[in-house]
């Protein structure tokens, strides 16, 4: 039963990610029609769709949520819960996303392979900083046995940046050749809650890892952009 729920978790885990993809990429390419009305409502309920799954993501991944949920599930069940709740949150995130009128931008000319490079890149960085990090453990299929530390490792991309993942989905959400507003919002939303989140992530591995991070922090100096910040 529980391995049946943990592959259950991972499959909803990548559903989500392929429905982003396929929201991001095919529906949202579609500006919704014009219709003279305010597009406020569909911002707001954009915002606040956006706004519950970011509070869940960063909130439940707390130290004190994690043991207030070990309470009554089990500790090696505890990620999976986790990657259960946040996958079901950004597949709503993705479906009801409501479209919004208007293009903000169309590139085309030698420009568009700009825009591919950018893209691919970022998908390409996402590929190799999940897999230092670990697929399955990401998944929630895989998690340490209690009472082993968790190891602090730092591969690949994580010399560059320390947030990878984040520098590549700023590269896959805003390198579109046809930004409409309807992606265009969901990026500055996603990219605004990111830049928010950083801080309290680092908090949280400096509690986890105390000097071994502090000391990757100062080998490391960019937390999101190189050179700048």
């Amino acid at each position: 039963m529980r391995k049946t729920f943990v592959w259950i978790g991972a499959l909803l885990f990548a559903l989500s990610l392929a429905s982003f993809a396929v929201v991001y990429g095919i529906r949202l390419d579609l500006p919704a029609p014009a219709t003279g009305q305010p597009a406020w409502p569909a911002i707001a309920f954009n915002v606040a769709l956006f706004t519950v799954f970011a509070l869940h993501h960063s909130v439940m991944a707390r130290t004190g949520a994690k043991a207030w949920i070990t309470r009554t599930v089990p500790a090696e069940l505890e990620r999976s819960l986790y990657v259960w709740v946040a996958s079901l949150l950004f597949l709503a995130v993705c479906w009801f996303w409501q479209p919004l009128p208007g293009v903000a931008w169309a590139i085309d000319g030698p420009w568009r392979w700009v825009m591919w490079f950018l893209a691919l890149t970022g998908i390409s960085m996402t590929a190799r900083a999940a897999s230092a990090i670990g697929v399955w453990e990401l998944a929630g299929v895989r998690v340490a046995p209690p009472g082993r530390p968790v190891e602090f490792k730092v591969t690949g991309l994580f010399g560059f940046v320390r947030h990878p993942i984040y520098l590549a989905w700023i590269l896959m959400v805003f390198s579109m050749q046809r930004m409409t507003y309807s992606r265009l919002l969901f990026a500055i939303i996603s990219t605004a809650y990111l830049i928010v989140a950083i801080p309290w992530e680092e908090a949280l591995l400096v509690e986890t890892f105390g000097e071994k991070y502090r000391a990757y922090q100062r080998q490391v100096r960019s937390r999101l952009l190189p050179g700048i910040w």
